[in-house]
């Protein structure tokens, strides 16, 4: 259904337009990532189609896995579209480094999850393999210094 800046609407239709939970949209509002909203006489939130549009930005940015930092950043771009677009290329680019770390480390856990199960004798749990090395802190691949992430020997 099309909606018009003049429109308004509830919170909750807000919610469902952007395909969000209430509770998402009053968290953006506390921390300032979509504007106060104006209030009906009975004082119930009331929203626009530009409150619609950038909650749904939000939204799509963070699918995206982008940081609330890293959206507001975004937004405060997208209010100045006359700007150049290099900071919001080296948000994106720096974004997909760390997505493609993480799936580096992910690949590396999921190698190592395998050989654990592949070295399972299925006997009893004293000879499990899979429990010793989840025992072991010495058997790490990983420490915090690579994101936290740990993967076992």
């Amino acid at each position: 259904m099309p909606h018009s800046d003049k429109q308004t609407f509830a919170i909750g239709t807000l919610a469902r337009r952007a395909g969000c939970q209430v509770q998402t949209v009053r968290y953006y509002e506390q921390i300032g990532l979509l504007p106060e909203p104006a209030r009906n006489a009975g004082n119930q939130r009331r929203y626009d189609g530009a409150t619609l549009r950038r909650l749904t930005f939000i939204r799509h940015a963070r699918d995206f896995g982008f940081s609330v930092e890293a959206v507001r950043e975004l937004l405060g771009m997208a209010d100045h579209p006359n700007m150049p677009c290099d900071h919001a290329d080296a948000i994106a680019k720096r974004h997909l480094e760390e997505v493609e770390a993480r799936i580096e480390r992910l690949s590396a856990l999921r190698d190592e999850l395998k050989r654990m199960v592949a070295q399972c004798a299925g006997g009893r749990v004293e000879e499990c393999r899979i429990v010793e090395v989840l025992s072991d802190h010495d058997q790490c691949l990983y420490t915090a210094a690579h994101g936290g992430q740990q993967a076992i020997r």
